[in-house]
């Protein structure tokens, strides 16, 4: 063979080749291999649930059906939930899922001062930025808030419940989180002794958290972790009770077991190998823009996620994220808000859904994108 054959007839053999291995190094989405070898679209792949956070308000106003824009699930507070709004949901084949926020304070604690989160210096906690967190073992708030839970799904025609604010007080939505150690109240000390069977010196709060901190913080980490898990488990056997076969779903701070020092567990009291078991849909609240990442970061987190939980296609746990949509900090352009839908559908998510409903219909050009990314999805 002439050395200029050779040279053509390598080029067309090899250079195919060579191309699919760079895409591939790319760790691109839209190109892999099955086991054939043969390229597929990763971003045609079945995505169940296609999902708005907030009212479908904003959207009907505009005259825009839901299942025209190829949405079929609405999350959204429970308290905005109604006979009209079910309705209207029920003919566009829509989904409903309502936010429960469980351990948020807010106004509470001004009538029910001994609900207040106490940190280690005595002191009780400040707002941290909108978030006011609660005591999660005072048993009058317990008795309160599940009181409410049961309310809500004897009074609404729902396919499931998302858990919101489930962790102690603290903020993880920002570039630089507010995490300060709680809570130190009476009743966390007396429950944490009869809990671990450690009896803790008498003194002021200073004196007995620093003691819990410095001689028993990993039993104290664990029993925190506890504290929400139990709140999962009571709220799981209310739901099961009230709505046999409704989902149960956590909105969930989406640090990796490292970040800022291990504080999703250290602090937010949040331990998946505990909640695995009990929770059926997890959903990473992976606000790019609002945490200071970039859109890439979606994805990479994700498919972490993913990988931590152990998701199997079929099998619960679920991975549905949600993904920022709203201007805060920062503009999020359409093409950005179209890349962390399609980074949060990615790797083992099944489900995806963004935030805001409002902040989406309010722009035509992202409520295109919406609509153009969903399609790719359906059946």
């Amino acid at each position: 063979m002439k050395v200029r054959s050779l040279i053509k007839y390598m080029a067309g053999y090899f250079l195919p080749v060579l191309i699919l291995f760079i895409l591939a190094g790319t760790g691109l989405d839209f190109l892999s291999a099955d086991r054939s070898g043969k390229p597929i679209d990763t971003n045609a792949k079945k995505i169940d649930i296609r999902g708005i956070y907030g009212s479908p308000d904003p959207f009907w106003k505009k005259n825009h059906a839901l299942h025209e824009l190829n949405v079929n699930s609405i999350f959204l507070s429970g308290k905005s939930i109604n006979n009209n709004l079910t309705e209207r949901a029920r003919k566009e084949g829509l989904k409903i899922f309502a936010e429960f926020p469980v351990l948020n304070g807010k106004d509470y604690v001004d009538k029910h001062p001994e609900a207040w989160a106490i940190d280690r210096d005595g002191h009780k906690v400040k707002p941290a930025s909108w978030f006011m967190g609660v005591c999660p073992t005072e048993p009058g708030f317990r008795q309160y808030r599940l009181t409410e839970l049961r309310e809500l799904l004897r009074s609404c025609d729902l396919d499931g419940v998302w858990l919101d604010y489930l962790h102690w007080h603290a903020q993880f939505e920002e570039p630089e989180p507010i995490l300060p150690e709680t809570c130190f109240c009476g009743n966390c000390i007396s429950t944490f002794s009869a809990w671990s069977g450690i009896k803790i010196p008498g003194g002021n709060i200073p004196q007995q958290a620093d003691r819990i901190l410095t001689s028993h913080d990993s039993l104290w980490r664990e029993w925190r972790c506890s504290v929400i898990a139990g709140w999962v488990t009571d709220i799981r056997m209310i739901l099961n009770n009230e709505k046999p076969g409704a989902l149960l779903g956590i909105y969930h701070c989406p640090w990796n077991d490292t970040d800022f020092n291990a504080a999703r567990r250290r602090i937010l009291g949040l331990d998946y190998d505990m909640l695995r078991e009990i929770v059926d849909v997890f959903s990473p609240m992976v606000y790019h823009g609002r945490m200071g990442r970039e859109p890439l970061w979606v994805k990479e987190n994700i498919a972490w996620f993913c990988d931590r939980i152990r998701v199997a296609d079929g099998k619960y746990p679920k991975v549905w994220p949600i993904v920022q949509a709203y201007d805060d900090p920062t503009p999020i352009s359409a093409g950005e808000f179209g890349d962390v839908l399609r980074h949060g559908a990615s790797s083992g998510a099944s489900g995806v859904m963004m935030f805001t409903s409002y902040s989406v219909a309010e722009s035509e050009e992202k409520t295109k994108t919406m609509k153009e990314v969903f399609a790719g999805w359906k059946d």
